[in-house]
């Protein structure tokens, strides 16, 4: 595999590198700094600020509104900006719902709705799990009877990050009771503000109202927002799981997480000296950082496959598990090199330095990552079935 960059590439590169460092808006740019947290509204201006540069979705097609660049170049421009700490942009649109419609929509759903999750106009959630069905998905239970026109959906569901934000959600609903757990779900796309739907943050164990409970009560859909065929909707699922493990991979976040271990290491004393000075700590630095090394070079296999058009597939469950694992471990080191100053949920003047802004609220929210997208066991279960043929 050669690893190495065309000229053009390289001032690809260059260009992004100063775009970034121009457009960052000075309060973002303040945070960037500093690895803080981004508020909703600071990730939406970063998302319009993306959009009119046409960077917005990279991954997109041209016909539907990307801008035309090849997977080296998507690559690029997704590690400058995490080199850069800019806010990391909601997935749920740009990254799920998105690709699903262009994979599986009909020519109305994708003129209504791409433009808008392009320009940030309407902003999306996920509604998958609920209360009994997170990793076992399949057997959820909210559903969707047909009523005329439209369908009437009753039901609860859970996790719904950012629910709280969001314009629209995409749902998994059980059309067809009677048919085995997988093939009686369809895909519905349905407006938060329909009546009937009820949405209620919640604390995660990280302090932060991130999720969401969702309740439907004889809420009225459109048969039209139906994305591919009735009962088909586990099909649409599948695909879109396989874009959102890529996802929680996590390569560029578990880079940014490295580099703060660094500088938490390097601002920290131990008997006189700094810790980035110990050869304990350097040691364990330098292990997460060959294991981070490695991530990348799977996610490089599976960018190789996506240049030659090909959708992620079951190799996408192997950087879920490695990239939650690494993120995890990631944390873990920061807190162990911050010692007592981990104990305090978020930063407070005078007790733990800007740098290491919310590290203990991040590493408790993280415990997650082994769990949502699919839990890690269900990831080898599906590496066991579909790549080592053992099932």
């Amino acid at each position: 595999m050669d690893l190495s960059f065309s000229p053009e590439h390289t001032a690809f590169r260059d260009g992004v590198r100063a775009f970034t460092a121009e457009a960052l808006p000075p309060q973002l740019r303040a945070k960037a700094e500093i690895d803080g947290h981004f508020e909703h509204a600071e990730v939406m201006e970063w998302h319009r600020i993306l959009y009119r540069k046409g960077w917005v979705a990279p991954h997109w097609p041209i016909e539907h509104g990307g801008p035309g660049l090849d997977v080296t170049s998507r690559f690029i421009l997704g590690e400058e900006l995490e080199l850069a700490n800019a806010p990391a942009l909601s997935p749920f649109g740009l990254s799920m719902v998105g690709p699903a419609l262009i994979e599986f929509g009909n020519e109305d759903q994708q003129r209504r709705f791409l433009p808008k999750i392009l320009s940030g106009d309407e902003v999306w959630c996920q509604g998958y799990s609920e209360p009994n069905a997170g990793s076992d998905l399949a057997s959820l239970r909210t559903r969707a009877e047909s009523n005329g026109p439209d369908f009437i959906i009753n039901g609860q569901k859970t996790w719904t990050t950012h629910a709280q934000y969001a314009d629209w959600i995409f749902c998994l609903v059980r059309t067809d009771p009677g048919a085995k757990k997988q093939a009686g779900i369809s895909f519905l796309l349905i407006d938060l503000k329909t009546p009937g739907v009820t949405v209620k943050p919640f604390l995660t164990i990280g302090g932060t109202p991130a999720f969401c409970e969702t309740w439907f009560d004889n809420v009225r859909v459109p048969k039209q927002n139906l994305v591919g065929p009735l009962d088909g909707g586990w099909t649409v699922a599948k695909a879109l799981l396989g874009h959102e493990r890529t996802l929680i991979a996590a390569v560029g976040q578990i880079g940014r997480a490295i580099r703060l271990c660094k500088r938490i290491a390097a601002g920290t004393r131990f008997a006189g000296r700094p810790l980035v000075d110990e050869p304990a700590m350097r040691a364990k630095i330098a292990r997460l950082e060959i294991r981070h090394r490695s991530l990348q070079m799977a996610n490089w296999r599976a960018l190789a496959s996506a240049q030659l058009q090909k959708a992620p597939g079951p190799e996408s469950s192997i950087l879920k598990i490695r990239g939650a694992e690494l993120t995890q471990q990631a944390y873990e080191l920061a807190m162990e090199l911050m010692g007592h100053d981990a104990l305090a949920w978020f930063a407070e003047p005078g007790v733990v330095p800007p740098i290491e802004e919310s590290v203990a609220s991040a590493f408790c929210y993280l415990r997650a990552t082994t769990i949502y997208g699919g839990s890690n066991e269900i990831q080898k279960n599906i590496i066991a079935k579909h790549m080592l043929r053992l099932g």
